[in-house]
C-alpha cells in the first residue's frame, strides 16, 4: 500500500504554533514573577514614605542618652573605706534610681540630693562586706542611662564592741538608762553616737550623753513611763570609733519598762517611803551613813541584785574597818560601792540613828532566810532600774557617772 508522506508545509506550521504557545506561557510566568517582586524593588528604591518613617524611628530609639552616671569607688575595688568612699553622681541628666545592697540583699539607706545630681548614703557601710550598686539617670529628653558596679569594704585589723545594760528582753524600772561601755576609747564620738538609734512606744525623746571616752548613756528627760517598749539598734559594724579601730557589732536590743517604783530615803528621819505609781505602799525604818561616812544624796538607780554578798572595807578605801562575808539582800546603787542592803548587826539603829559606812541599811537576819523582815520585803519588791532617792544627808549629790545615775544631771547639760 502506498502511503503519502506528510508535506513539509504542514510540519512547519505545527511547529510555529507550538513555539508561539510556549512563548505565551513564558510571558505569563515572567509577568507573575515581576508582580511578586515589585514590593521588594520598591523598598530597595528608598522612595516609599513608610520606609522613611521606619528609619527615622529606628534612629530615635538607638540614639544614646546624654546622661552620664559615675560611681565611686570603681567597679571591683577592694578594701574600700566604710565611710565617705561611696559616691554616686549624674552629669547631663538626673538620677532617678539608686540601689545599694549587700550580698544578702539588705539595702543601704540613702537619698538622691541636689535635684538629682548625686546620691548620698544615710549611714556608714559594714566592714568586710561586698556591695552592689545599680544607678539610673535620665537626660532632658527622657532617655535612660544606667551603670552597675560592685566593691568590697575593708577588713579591719583592730575592732571594738559595746557592752550594754539592760539585757535584751528584760523588764526594768523607770529609772533605767541604756548604758554602753566600749572596749576601746572612742575619739570619734559623733560617728559612734549616730550609729546607735533608739525608738520607743509610746514615742518619747531619748538623748545620749558621753561619760569620758568609753561610756555612752541614753535616757529621756524624765523617768520612763510604765509600759514603754524600747528598741535599740547598735549599728556599730564598720564605724571608725578611733583611727584604724572599727566597730564589729550589729545588734538589736529590746526592753520594757515595768511599774513605777521610786523609794525616798530621809537620812534625818531614818525612814524610807516606797512608792509605786505615785502612791506610798510601805514606810521602812532605815539607817544611813554615820558622820564621816555619810550616804550620797541624790537619785540612784538599782544596777545589781545579790541575795548574799561579801562587803570588805578595803575595796572602797576604808581599810580593814569591816569585812562582812554574808551581807543579805544587797542591791547596788553606785559603782563606788553604795548599796541598799539587809543588816543583821545594826541593833537599834533602824529608824533611830545613822550607823553605816555609807550604805542604806534595812533590818534583816543572819543568812537572810526570813521573808518577813523589811530587807527581804524590799528586795523582793524591787527590780533593776528602780530608783532610790536619798535626801537630807550631810554628803554631796552622787556624781552622774557613779553608777547609772545620770538623773542627777539637768536635761540641758545632758544634751550638751
Amino acid at each position: 500500500m502506498n502511503v503519502r508522506p506528510i508535506s513539509g508545509a504542514s510540519v512547519d506550521a505545527r511547529g510555529r504554533r507550538n513555539k508561539g504557545l510556549l512563548a505565551l506561557i513564558l510571558g505569563v510566568l515572567l509577568l507573575a514573577v515581576t508582580a511578586c517582586g515589585g514590593g521588594g524593588g520598591g523598598s530597595n528604591s528608598g522612595s516609599g514614605s513608610g520606609d522613611a518613617k521606619d528609619k527615622a524611628s529606628d534612629t530615635a530609639q538607638t540614639k544614646q542618652s546624654q546622661a552620664v552616671v559615675t560611681i565611686a569607688p570603681k567597679d571591683g575595688s577592694k578594701s574600700v573605706d566604710t565611710s565617705g568612699a561611696l559616691k554616686i553622681s549624674a552629669a547631663k541628666g538626673k538620677l532617678t534610681e539608686v540601689t545599694v545592697k549587700d550580698a544578702g540583699g539588705a539595702k543601704v539607706a540613702g537619698a538622691i540630693t541636689g535635684g538629682g545630681a548625686s546620691w548620698t548614703p544615710a549611714t556608714h557601710l559594714a566592714a568586710a562586706t561586698k556591695y552592689s550598686v545599680h544607678a539610673v539617670a535620665k537626660d532632658s529628653d527622657g532617655r535612660v542611662a544606667a551603670e552597675d558596679s560592685s566593691f568590697t569594704t575593708l577588713t579591719p585589723k583592730n575592732t571594738f564592741i559595746g557592752n550594754f545594760t539592760p539585757e535584751d528582753g528584760s523588764t526594768v524600772g523607770v529609772g533605767m538608762p541604756f548604758s554602753v561601755n566600749f572596749t576601746r576609747g572612742i575619739t570619734h564620738p559623733d560617728d559612734v553616737k549616730k550609729a546607735i538609734t533608739i525608738t520607743t512606744v509610746p514615742a518619747v525623746d531619748v538623748e545620749g550623753h558621753w561619760f569620758g571616752n568609753d561610756r555612752l548613756d541614753f535616757r529621756p528627760e524624765n523617768y520612763w513611763k510604765s509600759g514603754t517598749k524600747v528598741t535599740v539598734k547598735l549599728n556599730l559594724d564598720g564605724v571608725e570609733g578611733r583611727a584604724g579601730v572599727y566597730g564589729k557589732q550589729s545588734k538589736t536590743v529590746t526592753f520594757t519598762i515595768g511599774r513605777n517604783q521610786v523609794s525616798v530615803v530621809d537620812a534625818k528621819k531614818h525612814t524610807m517611803k516606797v512608792t509605786q505609781d505615785g502612791k506610798t505602799i510601805k514606810t521602812i525604818p532605815v539607817t544611813t551613813g554615820k558622820p564621816g561616812y555619810d550616804t550620797w544624796n541624790g537619785q540612784m538607780v538599782m544596777s545589781q541584785k545579790l541575795e548574799v554578798t561579801r562587803m570588805n572595807g578595803e575595796t572602797v578605801g576604808y581599810g580593814g574597818e569591816y569585812d562582812i562575808k554574808d551581807v543579805p539582800h544587797a542591791i547596788r546603787l553606785t559603782t563606788s560601792g553604795t548599796f541598799i542592803h539587809g543588816n543583821y548587826w545594826g541593833g537599834g539603829a533602824f529608824g533611830n540613828y545613822n550607823a553605816s559606812h555609807g550604805c542604806v541599811g534595812l533590818r534583816d537576819v543572819k543568812g537572810g532566810y526570813s521573808s518577813s523582815v523589811p530587807a527581804a520585803w524590799f528586795y523582793n519588791h524591787s527590780m533593776i532600774g528602780d530608783v532610790v532617792v536619798v535626801k537630807n544627808s550631810n554628803d554631796e549629790t552622787v556624781a552622774p557617772d557613779n553608777g547609772l545615775n545620770g538623773w542627777n544631771m539637768s536635761w540641758d547639760k545632758w544634751k550638751a
